[in-house]
């Protein structure tokens, strides 16, 4: 399948950028960032210097993907999201000079397989949010989310669980969680959630 770059979008030349993948006018990929197949990337999205992005991820109008973040297979970013990557940002060094690259060490935002990150969400890094999990529109997320886990608020605190659908589960039993589209059900250990096969 052939990559659709419009004319409007700045991707570097060093980027990689997957089989049947999109990006969108006014978007910008930078040097040594790595898009998999089939990602589309929205209108005015800024993804960073070395950033790698799995296999069909969406990564909505206007989201700013920071250096180093890493996105796995199947991720939503929604529109205006934010991962950050600097923990003591500054513009200048405390003698009043510019600060340089080498004046700061980047840290990334890690999203698992298949998580979905709401519109206009901020993802204060260092942090990983977890495989299938959600972060409801407008969070701000400043800790680790684990798998299937749905959170929100300011900042962001766990609501519930979500399945693969997205929907959230209900409880069946005292550890026990099921979808109600699917039918899939999930085991809950202490603070963590898992299929059961």
């Amino acid at each position: 399948m052939a990559v659709r770059i419009v004319d409007s979008a700045d991707v570097d030349p060093s980027a990689v950028i997957g089989d049947g993948s999109s990006i969108w006018h006014l978007a910008q990929v930078r040097d040594g960032a790595t898009l998999g197949e089939q990602v589309v990337v929205g209108r005015g999205v800024y993804i960073g210097s070395g950033v790698t992005v799995g296999d069909r991820c969406k990564i909505q109008n206007y989201a700013l993907v920071y250096e180093p973040a890493t996105l796995g297979r199947g991720v939503f970013v929604g529109p205006a999201v934010v991962l950050t990557n600097d923990t003591h940002p500054r513009a200048i060094t405390p003698e009043g000079d510019l600060k340089e690259a080498s004046d700061w060490e980047p840290v990334g935002v890690d999203i698992e397989e298949g998580a979905s990150i709401g519109a206009r969400s901020v993802c204060i890094a260092p942090l990983r949010i977890g495989a299938w999990a959600m972060v409801a529109a407008g969070s701000v997320v400043t800790h680790d989310v684990p798998a299937f886990a749905l959170v929100a608020g300011v900042p962001a605190r766990q609501v519930g669980w979500v399945g693969h659908a997205g929907l959230r589960l209900t409880q069946d039993t005292a550890s026990s969680w099921i979808c109600p589209r699917s039918r899939r059900r999930y085991v809950q250990t202490g603070d963590n959630l898992s299929q059961v096969d």
